[in-house]
């Protein structure tokens, strides 16, 4: 049986005998960095069509192409989940990402809160490092990174079918833990370096479809909180059960 021991997103249909033309950086990758030759196996993704095990066909420095041989996974979608966070340092987000994509998130929003120190964001480069994640852990579904949106407006357009589930440094110590039963549509909000600001703390414990949750007895970093939240939401509600 073929193996492959690299994993390729390609922005390309995948099925059987399907031809898939590389780009440059690919090939690069691949024929320069990996040293494949041809009739080298290489496992495809494309976030839509699960995971295809492919030969390289031609090789090349800056061209090249494959062919798609048999389906190796279906693809596994996570769970309908958002994570909006706010972003923080340039890799400590890249971080968030990273392990969002990793951990089952189904989408992941930056939102700008009153104390959020970034007003921007390079979404591409995020959602690349999206797609690195998906290829080194065996994914494959790639979720969409958002651009930055504000958090009020965020919520005002906010569909009340879908739970947040309000990760609130105010109750730091509390034995308040996520109740809500059932998955259906969620969303973790995460918050910045500084915290939710009053205003934003009391909007949010003011929505029905909001539940605030503790993350334990002691304040943590932005980044640690994106990771603990997931497992949290995870093994509550998710398909780690």
């Amino acid at each position: 049986m073929e193996q492959a021991k690299i994993r390729l997103y390609v922005d390309h249909p995948l099925s059987e005998g399907q031809t898939i033309p590389l780009d440059r950086d690919q090939s690069h990758y691949l024929f320069g960095v990996m040293r494949q030759s041809v009739g080298a196996h290489v496992a495809l993704i494309n976030g839509r069509d699960g995971e295809y095990i492919a030969q390289v066909a031609e090789a090349g420095k800056r061209a090249g192409s494959l062919v798609c041989l048999r389906q190796t996974k279906p693809l596994q979608m996570p769970p309908d989940l958002w994570l909006l966070f706010a972003p923080i340092k340039k890799a400590r987000t890249d971080f968030i990402v990273e392990k969002a994509t990793e951990m089952g998130a189904a989408r992941i929003v930056p939102v700008q809160t009153e104390y959020t120190n970034s007003e921007r964001i390079r979404q591409d480069r995020l959602q690349a490092h999206a797609v690195e994640a998906a290829e080194q852990c065996g994914g494959t579904f790639v979720p969409e990174v958002a651009e930055l949106h504000r958090l009020d407006r965020l919520l005002a357009d906010w569909d009340p079918e879908r739970q947040i589930m309000f990760c609130d440094e105010g109750l730091v110590g509390a034995a308040q833990h996520l109740s809500a039963t059932g998955g259906g549509e969620w969303a973790i909000l995460i918050g910045p370096e500084g915290g939710f600001s009053p205003t934003e703390r009391t909007r949010l414990h003011a929505l029905p479809y909001a539940h605030a949750v503790s993350l334990g007895p002691r304040i943590l970093r932005a980044d640690t909180a994106a990771v603990a939240a997931l497992t949290v939401w995870q093994q509550a509600l998710g398909d780690w059960t």
